[in-house]
C-alpha cells in the first residue's frame, strides 16, 4: 500500500494520495490546495474518489479542481461544503465553495477502490459529521486526533463530550495502528495511549 502525504494551504493541512493497487488509480483524502491536485496529474495519476474528512475550508479547499471526481463527506457536513460561512473559509477572507458530494457517508460504510476497502467511522466532536478512515491497520483521523493533541471543539458544531467519546473509540484499535492525521506528523494508537496528555486525561 503506498500513501503518500503533501501538506500544504494556509493552516500546513494533510491530505493523502493513496494507491489502490490499480495501475494509476488513486484515493485522494483531504485535497487542502491546487497543489495536490498539480501532484498527481504531473505524476500522471488517476483519481478515482475524494474523501472529505470533515467540512473546514481547509480539508476541501483543492475540491474544486478536480472537475467530474466523485466527492464523499459524511451526510452531516454536507451543507458545509458551499457554504463559505460554514466551512469557516469566510473568516480566511477567501470564501471557499466546493462542488457538491455526489457520495453520502455514514458510519460503517465500505469504500471501494481497486483493490482496497477503507472503512468510515463517524467520530463527530471537531464538527457534527467528522470521520476517520480506516484501511487496513492504519486510521486516517482527520481532526479528530493528532499526535499529541485532539482536534478543536471550540469551532461551531464542535462539542468536546462527543470528541472524547469518539477518541475512546480510536483507543479500542491495536497500539501498533498508525494514525495519519489531518495535521502534524504521524504516530501510533500506543504512543497516543502513553504520551498525549489529552488523551492520558480522558
Amino acid at each position: 500500500m503506498d500513501i503518500r502525504v503533501i501538506n500544504s494551504g494556509p493552516v500546513e493541512t494533510n491530505s493523502y494520495i493513496i494507491s489502490t493497487g490499480r495501475e494509476s488509480e488513486v484515493v485522494v483524502i483531504d485535497p487542502a490546495s491546487r497543489l495536490v491536485f498539480d501532484f498527481i496529474r504531473d505524476r500522471g495519476l488517476r483519481p478515482v474518489i475524494i474523501i472529505n474528512t470533515h467540512g473546514h475550508f481547509d480539508h476541501i479547499a483543492g475540491n474544486r479542481f478536480f472537475e467530474g471526481i466523485e466527492i464523499a463527506v459524511h451526510k452531516m457536513d454536507l451543507d458545509m461544503l458551499d457554504s463559505a460561512e460554514k466551512n469557516l473559509s469566510i473568516m480566511f477572507g477567501e470564501p471557499i465553495i466546493s462542488p457538491s458530494a455526489s457520495r453520502i457517508l455514514s458510519d460503517g460504510d465500505i469504500i471501494r477502490a481497486g483493490d482496497i476497502e477503507i472503512e468510515v467511522m463517524h467520530t463527530p466532536g471537531h464538527t457534527a459529521g467528522s470521520i476517520c478512515l480506516r484501511l487496513a491497520d492504519v486510521l486516517f483521523t482527520g481532526d479528530t486526533l493528532f499526535a499529541g493533541s485532539i482536534g478543536r471543539t471550540d469551532l461551531p458544531c464542535g462539542d468536546y463530550e462527543k470528541i472524547v467519546d469518539s477518541i475512546r473509540r480510536l483507543l479500542e484499535f491495536p497500539d501498533e495502528t498508525i494514525i495519519y492525521p489531518g495535521h502534524g506528523l504521524s504516530s501510533t494508537i500506543g504512543k497516543e495511549r502513553r504520551t498525549n496528555a489529552y488523551i492520558c486525561s480522558i
